[in-house]
């Protein structure tokens, strides 16, 4: 996959740069594995905006992804690789030998052709899915489950790959992309290899209007806001007041960590801060 640039015929191509789609190989989706995808604008049941910034963007429909690779001994083959807009790793569809069709997340070095399948007999290529029990020490990892049966939560960003670490009892240790080291139940699920379209954090998306495209709305910063707004606002010239940064509703905005306790805390043996 490649990185295009533009000549600066204009202000916003000066700096804009997209990614090439030699690597797709279809431009429409599998019609039975597509539902409407509706807009909220960051409000909930009760139409009160509890995230900001969001909203508008371009119209999408979501692609059905089999998170759970639960076809046991059933090889499926790759049939096309295809763009989606609620993720940024590519997708692949597959056909299995029993006639389903289903949606998968790309990893790197998995084409069109190849033949994946799930289960403990399953060999150790890019693709197949087993249990984290029978998978060999060293290996990297991603789309791994946390509970199993529930499917795939960790690890399916383009470009990422956990490592599988050691095993002891009935946890693995598992390596995250943040270098975050916690235990997984061995009976959960993950698939061999990284994911792929690895380049897509080098893309410059060069305008405000593409990320409006994208569903964001602007930014206000707090400092430019009037006192009635948020707790760094107002005053003369460029000041917040001498105020350590807070967000509007006075929570502090820098080194302040705001994570609740869990039980599955217990499980993270190695924190991604403590690098």
């Amino acid at each position: 996959m490649s990185i295009k640039q533009f000549k600066p015929y204009t202000a916003a191509r000066r700096h804009m740069s997209i990614q090439g789609r030699e690597d797709i190989t279809a431009d429409k989706p599998e019609r039975s594995l597509v539902v409407h995808l509706r807009k909220h604008g960051g409000r909930n049941n009760t139409g009160r905006i509890t995230m900001r910034h969001i909203g508008g963007g371009s119209r999408r429909a979501y692609r059905i992804i089999d998170f759970k690779r639960d076809k046991i001994g059933i090889p499926g083959k790759v049939a096309t690789i295809e763009y989606d807009p609620n993720r940024n790793a590519r997708i692949g569809l597959v056909h299995y030998a029993d006639g389903e069709k289903r949606y998968i997340i790309m990893p790197k070095d998995l084409n069109v052709g190849d033949v994946i399948f799930s289960g403990p007999e399953s060999d150790i290529t890019p693709g197949n899915a087993l249990k984290l029990k029978d998978i060999p020490v060293g290996t990297f990892i991603h789309n791994i489950e946390l509970q199993p049966g529930n499917g795939a939560k960790l690890v399916r960003a383009a470009g990422t790959s956990a490592q599988l670490m050691s095993k002891e009892g009935k946890y693995a240790y598992i390596r995250m992309p943040s270098s975050e080291l916690r235990l997984i139940l061995l009976e959960c699920m993950a698939t061999v290899g990284q994911v792929g379209n690895e380049d897509y954090d080098n893309i410059s998306w060069g305008k405000a209007g593409k990320t409006r495209w994208k569903g964001r709305r602007p930014s206000v910063r707090g400092m430019v806001m009037n006192p009635v707004d948020h707790p760094m606002g107002g005053g003369e010239g460029k000041s917040k007041s001498n105020k350590h940064p807070v967000s509007p509703w006075g929570t502090p905005a820098k080194g302040y960590r705001t994570r609740k306790r869990k039980p599955s805390d217990r499980l993270i043996i190695r924190r991604r801060y403590d690098k």
